[in-house]
């Protein structure tokens, strides 16, 4: 009876071991079916290259991002490499990634600050900045401008500013200031239409301040006109007559003729409606 015992427990941990080893060999198996080949392997730096080079003429950019990826990684130090950190900038914004976009160009600028066309990483960061706000694009829309973030807009300024300061003779700059001074007047409007807004619903200090803003920070921009009404009238219903005075004196000088002077602060649409 006991050799018996032994003998079925021993066909037991056999059975055991047996199967075990069928359920690792099946588990191997299915996930070796669910691999995918790289088709990639073994391809040299000048074939990856070209194959993204043809998936941007296709239009195919998560696929061109894939084999700048690939490039630089399997070929770091050659020429080919340094090309993919120069491309992938303008290959991730085209694919609607302006996170990495924007990363690829900081990277870039940095590990190569010296490089012939860096100064196009500077102007496509300005780019991708300019229209990822767009800038003011939902501004020209419905959308209230103190419902939006001008952080894209202000780092695309500034991105601008440092281009056609370093670079003054590029052949980006040109543009590169045009867009600046969009954005300064974009810039200056929005803070006009903040202090408006203060200014409507009797926060007469907040709405002197982001005039105060608007006028220190962009002089030269349309917007100021307003801005400087609303500081006179804002004073004016905080009783500080010697501050609305002043500040009307420099109004009447600068805008002699200013329809805010006639009309006030009525208008039928707000400043980023155009249509």
């Amino acid at each position: 009876m006991m050799r018996s015992l032994a003998g079925f427990t021993g066909f037991t941990a056999f059975s055991r071991l047996l199967m075990a080893f069928f359920v690792v060999a099946t588990v191997a198996g299915c996930s070796g079916m669910g691999e995918t080949k790289d088709e990639t392997t073994g391809w040299s730096a000048g074939r990856l290259y070209s194959e993204a080079k043809e998936a941007q003429a296709d239009g195919a950019w998560d696929k061109a991002a894939k084999y700048m990826e690939k490039l630089e990684a399997r070929y770091p130090y050659g020429r080919y490499a340094q090309q993919a950190q120069l491309e992938l900038g303008y290959i991730y914004w085209k694919g609607n990634e302006p996170g990495s976009a924007l990363a690829a160009c900081d990277r870039f600028i940095k590990l190569h600050p010296n490089h012939p066309a860096v100064d196009y990483v500077y102007y496509l960061k300005g780019l991708i900045n300019f229209n990822e706000d767009l800038g003011y694009a939902a501004y020209f829309g419905t959308q209230d401008p103190t419902e939006r973030d001008p952080k894209a807009a202000r780092e695309a300024f500034d991105t601008f500013r440092e281009l056609a300061t370093r670079f003054p003779n590029s052949k980006y700059t040109p543009d590169a200031i045009k867009r600046m001074e969009y954005l300064v007047n974009a810039l200056a409007s929005l803070e006009v239409h903040v202090a408006r807004y203060y200014y409507k619903r009797g926060a007469y200090v907040a709405a002197i301040n982001r005039a105060q803003t608007a006028i220190k920070t962009y002089p030269q921009a349309p917007a100021i006109e307003e801005a400087m009404y609303i500081m006179v009238i804002a004073y004016d219903q905080l009783g500080m007559t010697d501050l609305r005075d002043d500040a009307g004196r420099v109004f009447k000088k600068n805008f002699p003729d200013s329809r805010f002077a006639r009309d006030g602060l009525e208008r039928k649409k707000g400043w980023w409606q155009l249509w």
